[in-house]
């Protein structure tokens, strides 16, 4: 008798942590994307005799990417990065067995191109390379030389001046003068010293000008190119689409797998008078009903938050339009009567696809950082951030706008911002201050 107690307390205790198990595991099943929900549900289908999963699409289909006006599958899933089968360090041996014939300079070659990193940057100690392949100061200035010879331009160099220079070198387009610039005068000519520059060389700010657009043509990290070994695709969780003027929303269906019940294994292995195979077959049914019922829950989660995103921002599906209305996690949370970090986990890497393109979802979340003094509408940093954008395009290159003078047209547009709000919209879009988007243009 006096064990009866403690072992109903087990008892609670083990069911405790398998339900907290399985809530860890809708909530996973939740912050999945597409390709992360297949790997997890096929490691289920391993581990679980009685699950089945239909993954409803086939890796090896490449050609399937991205294609736009195609009603194939292909509409379903975005293609975002090209695969290549040889890594930069494999692709500069090639080259170097198929031009270098065998001699001790050819040794210290390969030796060097295993101190290339993967942005194309040779990242080695030059006493210790002459050390280790008994290399004179001059056969490794020849090899190096050699090395930087080698396809893609720029590889090889050991900073970024060298790099650039390199790219410059290998171009019979590049300005007559950007070479010499670069191997001269770096310094100045990053930080927009032209005009001495241009008295120096005796050419106008309009020609350095242009050289300057030419150098930022060229690439940082000129190995980068190479070596990409991966295809990363883009699946997405929900469609969008219009019809008579009105916008419907379903689930890709296309693109999400499927878990289906093995019943036909169930019922011969039940068969079997064994009390374990009974509770193991009990547990695992359970097991596959806990993961359905947690896609389910999954797919009408983010239906929801779909559905109150293309209400919210109706204006971006139908007009096609680039402005977002403001709009919180907050907001949708009470809407919908859940914690906010459902919605955080139902948006972040769950993509909505369009007839324009795909979007992840967290793309229409924007706050509202000011309201209109006419209306008192409230206007949201996305259409803040998008104006600036406009009229920076549209300046004058000569005369570009100071943070002060966006500011003061936006608040002709009854939109009221600090200089210092404007400034950091700027720094966030990756644009230059006034002071160096300054070009000077020839004149006819």
């Amino acid at each position: 008798m006096a064990l009866g107690p403690g072992f109903r307390q087990q008892q609670r205790q083990s069911q405790k942590l398998a339900m907290t198990q399985r809530l860890q595991q809708s909530i996973q099943m939740l912050q999945f994307n597409v390709e992360e929900l297949r790997d997890f549900l096929s490691q289920k289908a391993l581990e679980n005799p009685l699950i089945d999963v239909d993954t409803n699409w086939n890796s090896n289909h490449a050609s399937l990417s991205a294609v736009k006006n195609r009603s194939t599958q292909a509409d379903f899933i975005e293609q975002v990065s090209t695969t290549n089968r040889r890594s930069l360090f494999e692709y500069l041996l090639d080259q170097i067995h198929l031009t270098m014939r065998d001699t001790h300079l050819r040794q210290i070659v390969l030796y060097l191109i295993e101190y290339v990193d993967v942005s194309g940057y040779l990242r080695v100690d030059e006493a210790q390379a002459m050390r280790e392949t008994n290399a004179t100061p001059i056969e490794l200035l020849d090899a190096i030389t050699l090395l930087q010879q080698l396809d893609p331009p720029g590889v090889g160099a050991r900073n970024l001046q060298e790099a650039l220079m390199l790219q410059t070198e290998n171009d019979e387009q590049a300005p007559n003068l950007a070479y010499i610039i670069l191997e001269e005068n770096f310094e100045a000519f990053v930080n927009r010293q032209w005009a001495p520059l241009a008295k120096q060389y005796d050419v106008t700010l309009a020609d350095i000008s242009s050289i300057y657009d030419y150098v930022r043509t060229l690439s940082p990290t000129p190995g980068a190119a190479v070596g990409q070994e991966t295809t990363g695709y883009i699946f997405p969780d929900l469609v969008v689409s219009q019809q008579a003027g009105q916008l419907a929303l379903k689930t890709a269906s296309m693109a999400q797998p499927v878990v289906k019940f093995k019943g036909n294994y169930f019922q011969q292995m039940n068969q079997h008078d064994d009390q374990e195979v009974t509770e193991y077959l009990k547990e695992k049914k359970s097991e596959y009903e806990w993961i359905a019922s947690s896609l389910q829950q999954r797919e009408a989660t983010i239906f929801r938050v779909g559905t109150v995103i293309i209400d919210r921002q109706a204006d971006f599906f139908l007009e096609k339009t680039t402005e977002l209305q403001p709009l919180l996690l907050r907001d949708v949370a009470q809407q919908l009567q859940v914690h906010e970090s459902t919605i955080s986990r139902s948006i972040n890497g769950k993509y909505i696809q369009t007839d324009f393109g795909m979007f992840e979802l967290k793309r229409f979340f924007t706050k509202a950082v000011t309201k209109r003094p006419t209306d008192g509408q409230l206007v949201s940093a996305d259409n803040v951030q998008h104006r600036i954008v406009a009229l920076i395009e549209a300046e004058n290159k000569e005369k570009p706008l100071s943070d002060q003078k966006i500011v003061q047209i936006l608040k002709d547009e009854n939109v009221e911002l600090s200089r210092r709000t404007v400034a950091k919209y700027r720094e966030k879009l990756n644009i230059p201050s006034s002071s160096k988007r300054k070009q000077y243009l020839k004149t006819e």
